[in-house]
């Protein structure tokens, strides 16, 4: 029995009135829902402010330790809806996957990562971003790299079949 099934069944008998029947369908009709559900149901290591600053989300705290070379810590006990815990793994696996999509980002691929960049695991809360070249716009484009729950990479996606080789769905 799903959740919406079973708050349905519980109303139901608390009011005395007939169970709904069929399927809720929710028409929004601007161009950015999918902005809105991204922001609201994924992890980023930043998110900007209503002010434009770039702040920390599921990082504690960042530092460059070269013009290349920055370090992040992720925030202790940060969870997704799941419950499951965000990890290094979790990041790890976002950016490995959303690496090898030629354009992952709908608004330009002015918010990529270079594909060269390495990212490497130093600790349980502490990864490194090794660059090819300067990026001085790493920390902003961090914005831009969705972390999602391992279930989300295993099972749901984005609702489409993906090209294995590229990650790549039908936009």
């Amino acid at each position: 029995m799903t959740l919406v099934g079973s708050a349905a069944d519980v109303a139901a008998r608390a009011t005395g009135l007939r169970k709904p029947v069929g399927t809720p369908n929710v028409v929004d009709p601007s161009s950015l829902n999918w902005l809105y559900i991204t922001y609201n149901t994924v992890e980023e290591l930043v998110r900007v402010t209503p002010g434009g600053k770039t702040r920390p989300a599921a990082m504690l705290a960042y530092k460059w330790r070269s013009p290349v070379v920055l370090d992040v810590w992720l925030r202790p006990r940060n969870r997704f809806q799941s419950g499951r815990a965000v990890t290094t793994g979790s990041v790890v696996q976002a950016f490995t996957e959303q690496q090898r999509w030629s354009s992952p980002h709908p608004p330009g691929t002015q918010f990529n990562v270079d594909k060269r960049t390495r990212l490497d695991v130093l600790s349980p809360h502490r990864l490194r971003f090794t660059l090819p070249e300067r990026d001085g716009a790493l920390v902003g484009k961090l914005r831009a790299m969705h972390i999602m729950d391992a279930r989300f990479w295993e099972d749901l996606g984005f609702g489409y079949a993906r090209d294995e080789s590229t990650g790549e769905g039908h936009w």
